[in-house]
């Protein structure tokens, strides 16, 4: 064959192009294409004399007798990457590609072992004495870098053993972030705060490893509450189990549960635990969750306080008084406001799964919820669609007893519930003495047109004419109210 070795170093040219760019896209084609080019070089070099196990020829051409050695020796390393690159792509699970700690590993020895036999066969080294030595020093590197070694071998029992993927949220002792990486040396994780924390292998195995994405439909959360020790805890119980059934966004299996959990000197600590199908939803339910629990149990006359300090004194507001406190749309109201609006509050209370107002009816009334919790359903031709849930604090009813508006939904209790309510005549006397109550109380029916348009029906002609729904449900008011108009303000 004339000019091998000008065929042998072109067909590498060609290799390191296809590496380099890698061309084509496809990993799995581009291999297959650089295994040909390995098998053709093979061939070149077999077929011409240039054999990879034998000294190079050309002893009386000395460049030429290098440059033949030159490329017998990257036939070797040629070879030995190829090898890891098939054993990756076609052996190799899908994990460990990713993870690449085994592949990188093997990578080193079959690169060391290729060296060894490169040496060997192409300059005749003496070998024996080199590994002689090489053991020597590979003992004296090992004991410096002991630590790195600990890390290399924890991490291939934790690639073997697969206690966390790329991608799982889990907790190592007290850290928790998403795995976005593990090498030879340490796993990378992402916390809940976008930093990237390195946690060495070598710690991880020996760590409490808790997966929160095994099994992946099933994410539990856990808020611990202290209550003071003077509050009976069947009471604090009951006030928590229905703050777990006003959160609609928790799994009904594994079925959410409430306990005591233990005791201190100034507090018993109470464990709410729920469940959620998705990973990205425990911080939003978390949230939710305990701001349910804080009102089931001022419902239930559990207040959370500083511990270690007296208890705040009793204030003068009643039953009724201290629930209109927490109404959002009763926030500017004086407290003398306040007291005058609360004797007109009637008290109602409700059985577990009683209907309290159905589907197309006109409320006469404003419902405040004192106690319980209550299911919000859109009837639809399929059947009943629970859209919401309502607690204590929330009301509802504002639309008929504002604009005459019915209500497209059913609502009715889960829970035996307490309920207070404002008449229409009372509400309409008020309004004409606090008309910027009534200004609120649009915004807010505003508020859930727009995000849940089931609860009202649809606007009027002149209102989708250029009319605000704000501004058209002000006029409404005026209206169904008798108010006077200089009170209507801008």
């Amino acid at each position: 064959m004339k000019y091998p070795l000008i065929l042998g170093f072109g067909i590498v040219a060609v290799d390191v192009v296809v590496w380099r760019a890698r061309l084509p896209r496809n990993d799995l084609t581009r291999l297959f294409i650089r295994l040909g080019l390995f098998f053709a070089l093979s061939w070149v070099l077999f077929s011409s004399g240039l054999s990879p196990f034998t000294r190079a020829p050309y002893d009386n051409v000395v460049e030429l007798h290098w440059l033949g050695q030159v490329l017998e020796i990257i036939w070797w390393l040629m070879g030995a990457r190829l090898f890891t690159l098939s054993l990756d792509t076609l052996l190799l699970p899908r994990a460990w590609r990713k993870q690449r700690l085994f592949s990188d590993v093997f990578g080193a020895v079959v690169f060391l072992a290729a060296a060894v036999a490169a040496l060997g066969f192409v300059l005749e080294l003496p070998v024996r004495g080199l590994v002689a030595t090489s053991g020597a020093l590979a003992i004296v590197l090992g004991l410096a870098i002991q630590s790195t070694l600990s890390d290399v071998f924890a991490g291939i029992v934790i690639n073997t053993t697969e206690p966390y993927a790329i991608g799982d949220w889990v907790t190592i002792d007290d850290v928790e972030g998403k795995v976005v990486e593990m090498n030879w040396r340490a796993t990378h994780l992402q916390t809940g705060q976008g930093n990237l924390l390195i946690v060495p292998n070598a710690v991880a195995a020996k760590a409490k490893i808790t997966n929160n994405s095994r099994p992946g439909d099933v994410h539990g959360l856990s808020l611990v509450i202290e209550i003071e020790p003077e509050a009976r805890p069947r009471t604090v119980l009951d006030a928590l189990e229905r703050a777990l059934t006003g959160c609609n966004g928790i799994l009904a299996t594994p079925a959410p549960y409430a306990r005591m959990k233990r005791t201190t000197m100034n507090s018993v600590q109470y464990e709410v635990v729920a469940f959620v199908d998705e990973m990205n939803k425990k911080l939003a339910i978390s949230n939710e969750l305990f701001d349910l629990c804080y009102r089931h149990l001022a419902a239930a006359g559990v207040a959370l306080r500083t511990l270690g300090v007296p208890a705040p004194a009793l204030g003068v507001l009643d039953e009724k008084e201290a629930l209109l406190k927490r109404v959002s749309l009763f926030d500017s109201l004086t407290g003398e406001e306040v007291s005058r609006l609360a004797k007109h509050l009637s008290r109602h209370e409700y059985k577990a799964n009683q209907q309290i107002l159905a589907p197309d009816t006109v409320p006469d009334s404003l419902s405040i919820v004192r106690a319980g919790v209550l299911s919000v359903s859109l009837i639809e031709s399929s059947g009943s669609r629970e859209i919401a849930r309502i607690g204590p604090g929330e009301a509802f009813g504002e639309a008929g007893l504002l604009a005459g508006l019915p209500m497209h939904v059913s609502i009715s209790t889960l829970t035996p519930s307490v309920l207070f309510q404002l008449g229409k005549d009372d509400m309409t006397s008020f309004l004409k003495d606090h008309p910027e109550v009534a200004k609120q109380m649009c915004q807010l029916l505003a508020y859930r047109q727009d995000k849940l348009g089931e609860l009202a029906t649809q606007m009027p002609v002149d209102h989708e004419k250029g009319r605000s729904l704000f501004q058209w449900l002000v006029g409404k008011v005026w209206n169904v109210h008798s108010l006077h108009d200089e009170s209507k303000g801008s």
